[in-house]
């Protein structure tokens, strides 16, 4: 919420804001975009290498006034016992100062060795100051102001008050994504309106300097050369579906594709495109309006039996199902893939993972050497079909998948996976499907 509402109060005072977020996400930097106007881009270090992360960094950054990371977790957790992966980590790789937000609620005194423990535990990181947040009022800052300044060299930025009727709802998957939730200008408002008067933003800009960043050179994503369009792919993208990263769709668009965005719930009919791409979202919660577009469903049907190309993932990988059962009801899907979905209270994939390709890959990238490529997944939901005993695209080596070993349904041209892939040296998926794209299309001339 603070991260939220300051990107908005920055983006409304005429500065041109960047917002990162650390980790595999796609919902924050929704948000985030929605805040800043720019889009959000990730750095995550299980799926980039740390030269990646420093490229997307300076890349996207060139045109800003401000940029900030928000992080996920806290300062030092991370997978590596070691901190390799933390959030401080990537603050002391890209040399960012830190701007701790700490939930106060319930803490008094208590405050001074709780700081005293982050302020002391890295001697690498550089603490701009501290916000407190969820603060009962006017007697419980002044005992945490007290404490802090009598125990820890920090300097509180701002004391944000408990604000109940401002929390985001959150799901099985986490928050509502901003595509989804109709009340998203009002509430980035409200957000924004909380920390222009409750935190110092010019105390925070004069004590982080992030108005000095060094010119990197860089003009923004991309390139200034205009790539020569070879073939256009349809991107499913509505309340349903969003879940994208940036950098993949740009990675597409630098390689020659032009994206033709799409509307399962309301579209009529496809657009005149070579492949599709069905990312992820929450399919379970559009189901009477995924199921009344029996067009929108045909054609994607026919789209699939034709052997035109079709790459989704999770969401997308639901979709293409005979039908999605949820709190009761079931309504009917694509269709293509002869398998059921069953949305479940706990998750059965959560978190990072590892695919090799098998031979038999469709796109033809088995072939290769197998190489492990680093991903993500997270699903509620189950498969329950023979779709599930035919030959899959993907060994799973580290997560879930479909069925705990396997994952990558393919049915004629199409491939669909729980997981989340995405375009980086270590998985260059875009490249390997653009090329999968680009030889069907000369196969049918």
């Amino acid at each position: 919420m603070i991260s939220l509402g300051l990107g908005a109060a920055l983006s409304q005072s005429g500065l041109r804001v960047q917002a990162y977020k650390k980790g595999p996400d796609y919902i924050d930097p929704m948000w985030h975009q929605a805040a800043t106007g720019q889009p959000c881009y990730n750095l995550d270090y299980f799926t980039q290498s740390r030269s990646e992360i420093r490229r997307t960094f300076d890349r996207n950054r060139g045109l800003a006034d401000i940029i900030y990371v928000e992080g996920n977790k806290g300062l030092f957790d991370g997978v590596d016992t070691l901190g390799s992966d933390s959030n401080a980590a990537l603050a002391e790789q890209l040399d960012l100062p830190v701007v701790l937000i700490v939930n106060a609620q319930g803490i008094t005194r208590g405050i001074a060795p709780l700081l005293s423990g982050y302020e002391n535990f890295s001697d690498s990181i550089k603490f701009a100051g501290i916000i407190l947040n969820e603060v009962a009022g006017p007697r419980h800052e002044a005992k945490l102001l007290a404490a802090i300044k009598e125990y820890t060299n920090l300097t509180v930025l701002g004391v944000v008050p408990k604000c109940s009727d401002l929390y985001l709802e959150e799901r099985h998957i986490g928050l509502v994504p901003r595509n989804e939730a109709q009340f998203s200008d009002t509430y980035i408002k409200q957000v924004s309106t909380l920390v222009k008067e409750h935190v110092d933003i010019d105390g925070l800009l004069e004590r982080s300097a992030l108005l000095d960043l060094p010119d990197t050179g860089s003009n923004g994503p991309g390139s200034n050369a205009t790539p020569t369009t070879m073939l256009k792919i349809g991107i499913a993208h509505d309340r349903a579906f969003g879940f994208y990263y940036p950098d993949d769709l740009q990675a597409m668009q630098a390689q020659g594709a032009e994206l033709v965005y799409f509307d399962t719930l309301s579209d009529e009919n496809l657009p005149a495109v070579d492949a599709l791409f069905i990312g992820g979202g929450f399919p379970e919660t559009q189901l009477d309006a995924l199921q009344e577009n029996s067009s929108m469903r045909s054609q994607i049907q026919s789209f699939i039996e034709q052997g035109k190309p079709v790459y989704a993932e999770c969401g997308g990988l639901m979709y293409l199902c005979k039908n999605i059962s949820y709190q009761g009801q079931t309504r009917n899907t694509v269709g293509v893939i002869d398998a059921s979905v069953k949305m479940t209270e706990k998750p059965i994939g959560r978190g990072y993972a590892k695919i090799q390709a098998y031979h038999s890959h469709i796109w033809g990238i088995g072939q290769n050497i197998r190489q492990q490529k680093c991903c993500h997944e997270f699903h509620y939901s189950m498969l329950e079909g023979p779709a599930l005993d035919a030959g899959m695209a993907y060994e799973v080596t580290r997560g879930y998948g479909i069925n705990g070993r396997t994952d990558g349904i393919m049915v004629n041209n199409t491939l669909a996976t729980y997981c989340h892939q995405r375009h980086t040296g270590n998985n260059p998926w875009v490249t390997e499907f653009i090329n999968f794209i680009l030889s069907l299309k000369e196969k049918n001339t």
